[in-house]
């Protein structure tokens, strides 16, 4: 086994779960990219001791680890145990437009990017690694797979669970867009779900139920039903003690029939709209809150991409 010559780059997009009434099931991905470059190194001239250099540019610059356990790295890690060696120095660089903490699937595409980009750095990659062994590695890494199924596969997925991990990707009505708000701070996901209760009423999850089914029909060719399929009845309620200005600007756009939702575990909103340049989007953006950011943008079907 060999290492390719030379960097290799990859990208890959941010990703929006949940949508919605689809919690831990549903996944889109957003043309939002962030880009990894990595190359394979000789070990230190000095000592010669395995190199590891890691530069961020972008989100998470200044604030996340520059060593082994930064995530992109363990994710390579991963895949190189996975193929059977380990290079002897590797030298990463992040260039990260997808903000981190925020619901927009930073986390699944570090991990899916860092696995691409380590098969990738093999040649004959993969044919050691393929593509639903890197997927199941990549959701153990996660540990549910509704943001790295769209993050590897792009378009709308439909994921879960059942003797092992699985992601369905299915259309998407080229109508759809979306245009995301960004607070200034972020949530943990752990400690959004951890506001969750441990069981919800059965007349809940039936209405919940329903509306994913509904979801699925209105993203496919019917998007004029997404106000009514976007309803949630699951998590996003639960959720806000910890992001009461985001669930105010969800209720503040629903009641005006545009169908917001909170991405992933938030706390940005998502709000789904018809094409990226249209009047109806440019009216959304003018909503943006103070202090936070606001992006439209189309959905991304190529997913994760070697350049």
């Amino acid at each position: 086994m060999t290492f390719v010559e030379g960097p290799v780059t990859v990208t890959v997009p941010a990703t929006s779960a949940n949508l919605g009434p689809g919690y831990d099931s549903l996944g889109l991905a957003l043309d939002l990219r962030d880009e990894l470059t990595g190359e394979v190194v000789a070990t230190s001239s000095t000592t010669g001791e395995p190199t590891l250099e890691v530069t961020v540019e972008g989100a998470g610059e200044g604030a996340v680890p520059l060593d082994e356990s930064h995530l992109v790295v363990r994710s390579m890690r991963a895949a190189f145990e996975i193929i059977g060696k380990q290079p002897a120095g590797l030298r990463l660089h992040c260039r990260n437009r997808i903000p981190h903490a925020r619901g927009l699937g930073s986390s699944s595409a570090a991990i899916i990017g860092g696995l691409v980009l380590a098969r990738a750095l093999v040649a004959g990659g993969e044919l050691i690694l393929d593509d639903e062994t890197l997927f199941q590695t990549a959701a153990e890494i996660e540990g549910h797979p509704d943001n790295v199924a769209p993050a590897f596969h792009g378009g709308f997925t439909i994921a879960g669970e059942d003797d092992g991990f699985f992601a369905v990707r299915t259309a998407v009505d080229p109508r759809v867009s979306v245009v995301v708000f960004v607070p200034a701070t972020g949530v943990e996901t752990k400690a959004a779900r951890g506001l969750l209760p441990e069981t919800v009423p059965h007349s809940d999850a039936a209405a919940d139920a329903g509306r994913t089914a509904l979801l699925v029909a209105a993203l496919s060719d019917a998007p004029e039903h997404l106000h009514r399929a976007t309803r949630d009845f699951l998590h996003q309620e639960y959720r806000r003690p910890a992001m009461p200005e985001s669930l105010a600007l969800v209720d503040e756009l629903r009641a005006d029939g545009v169908a917001a939702i909170v991405s992933g575990a938030g706390p940005t909103v998502l709000a789904f709209s018809n094409g990226v340049e249209s009047a109806e989007t440019t009216k959304l953006a003018a909503r943006c809150p103070e202090g936070w950011a606001c992006h439209a943008l189309g959905i991304d079907l190529d997913g994760v991409r070697i350049l």
